[in-house]
């Protein structure tokens, strides 16, 4: 069994307000964006932040009451990097002044990352390989978004989540379920930028392939389909019912696609947690957000068991329950 022992985030300081796009985009209404997505504002990184600076920011706060010294093992995971090659991770082990005799490793995923950190972390803290790990998820999606794309400006903000991950000693041991369908990999992708070069242009996409693409009706599809199994195949697979679980925390999509997930999984709306409208979609810090907030005003308290699931691009998705 593993715990969060702490958790700290970072968020840009430029903000783009609906407002901001209501200028950009006379046709759309500001009241009207808020409603359809549940947004008001996003962070927006500047165009030399990177998200090894937004991790240097949100890793800098957890050393302020954890010592440093204690971590053994980086997990960075983004889709944005700083490089190609090295990975972000070995830098960020020089720039946070780490210990040397320590493992560091970027991995690529996105909503779905923060779950699938949890289970790394899981993995090595039972092969006795760590003790103490930095899991980071960072991202800075808006750089890869084109100017005139008013949708996906709408919806994703910049972040970087910060958290240690330690054993517990807890006597419950919740299991992991992970899923992936790589035949839904042309709906939320970028095209151009790395080493495939014989790509075509999706006919729906006015933008240059160098530009995030998101085809929002397939993902939407996606979500519907695959994320209420894989809500009843955590609670099965833990021997958990959903009166077990005090809170359901999933990645902060938009607010439309969570309250039709939360009808269609037949989850309490006092037990379904949405928090995005200050920060909007930012991908895989996502979940650890919505916990840092939640056990910042009180929401949760000690015991409370939690189910979390991240799901997007890929497709990839994973859930999996966590006591506090």
């Amino acid at each position: 069994m593993i715990k969060i022992s702490k958790i700290e985030y970072y968020l840009p300081k430029d903000i783009l307000t609906n407002q901001d796009l209501e200028k950009e985009f006379p046709e759309w209404s500001s009241d009207r964006i808020k409603e359809k997505v549940g947004i008001t504002q996003r962070h927006i990184s500047s165009e030399n932040e990177t998200v090894l600076e937004l991790a240097i920011q949100s890793s800098e706060k957890i050393f302020k009451t954890y010592d440093r010294n204690k971590i053994d093992f980086i997990l960075f995971c983004t889709q944005s990097p700083d490089y190609f090659l090295p990975t972000t991770a070995c830098i960020l082990q020089d720039k946070l002044g780490l210990r040397k005799n320590i493992g560091a490793m970027d991995f690529n995923l996105g909503c779905s990352g923060f779950v699938y950190g949890l289970a790394f972390a899981k993995g090595l803290i039972s092969a006795g390989i760590a003790k103490s790990i930095l899991l980071i998820t960072s991202e800075t999606y808006t750089k890869h978004i084109n100017p005139k794309d008013k949708a996906n400006r709408s919806i994703f903000g910049d972040a970087s989540a910060s958290a240690v991950i330690e054993k517990s000693e807890s006597p419950e041991d919740y299991k992991f379920c992970l899923g992936t369908d790589g035949s839904g990999a042309e709906n939320l992708i970028v095209k151009k930028g790395a080493f495939k070069k014989d790509f075509e242009l999706n006919p729906n996409n006015e933008f240059d392939p160098e530009n995030l693409y998101m085809n929002g009706p397939e993902i939407f599809n996606f979500t519907i389909e695959n994320i209420p199994g894989l809500v009843k195949e955590t609670l099965e697979v833990n021997n958990k019912t959903m009166d077990d679980i005090d809170y359901f925390v999933f990645h902060q999509a938009n607010s439309f696609m969570l309250n039709y997930l939360r009808k269609k999984t037949k989850i309490p709306a006092e037990k379904f947690y949405i928090d995005m409208e200050k920060t909007g979609n930012t991908v895989s810090a996502t979940i650890p957000i919505a916990l840092k907030n939640m056990m910042d005003k009180g929401t949760l308290k000690e015991g409370d068991k939690v189910l979390l699931a991240g799901f997007g691009v890929g497709y990839s998705w994973g859930a999996t329950i966590i006591e506090i």
